[in-house]
């Protein structure tokens, strides 16, 4: 096997080995599974209507990735949650909440889209009131919606979900299925290791049409 065939199928095997571990390749959720994650969140004693909300999103699954779109306003006096410490602001609650969900997102293949606080107050405003003004924006991306409720079934997260609560003085957040999404890490890394393997595969082409013209000119 050539020296360049093998850096082409290592640069595939690469890209593969990440697109099957970033894509849910399981397909929607069954209603076997649903009926597991909506026990799970019963077992644990969650609102019955937020219950309900789950098991709709999980029965309408696609099988596809979502991004959770999350706008937030902080809570300027933040109740006292217990694990805390006295005195703590609402960015420091978010700031444990998030301790908790990156490691569990990440191992997910699931993490932070775009992320960022807001530069002015709301310039496009219809039929809502009270959303004149927020603090910050965040998009996490989920490899699936499988991928979301087995974290939010995690009893590890049980109570950790206070931090938040407690951080928020308002918050919007609905999930979206992107049509163009030009940050999806397949695309971006398979065009980076397009455009790195055929740099390589240029220069070694290039060394060996040297090195031949060399031979032929001794």
């Amino acid at each position: 096997m050539s020296t360049r065939l093998k850096i082409w199928l290592t640069s595939a095997l690469i890209y593969l080995s990440f697109f099957a571990w970033y894509t849910d390749m399981q397909g929607p959720l069954t209603d076997i599974e649903v009926e597991e994650f909506v026990a799970a969140l019963t077992a644990a004693g969650n609102d019955p209507e937020e219950i309900a909300m789950i098991e709709q999103f999980g029965r309408e699954d696609s099988g596809r990735q979502f991004l959770m779109v999350n706008n937030v306003d902080y809570n300027e006096n933040p109740p006292r949650v217990e694990g805390a410490e006295p005195g703590e602001d609402a960015e420091q609650l978010m700031a444990r909440y998030m301790e908790h969900m990156f490691p569990a997102l990440l191992a997910r293949a699931s993490h932070p889209a775009v992320m960022g606080p807001a530069v002015f107050r709301t310039m496009d405003l219809a039929g809502i009131e009270g959303a004149e003004q927020w603090d910050m924006n965040a998009l996490f991306r989920y490899r699936s919606r499988r991928t979301f409720l087995e974290i939010v079934t995690n009893p590890a997260f049980s109570g950790k979900h206070d931090f938040k609560a407690a951080a928020l003085d308002k918050n919007i957040a609905y999930p979206i299925e992107p049509k163009l999404y030009l940050g999806d890490l397949r695309l971006v890394l398979g065009l980076f290791l397009l455009a790195l393997t055929a740099l390589i595969d240029s220069t070694l082409m290039s060394r060996k049409l040297k090195n031949m013209q060399t031979a032929k000119a001794e």
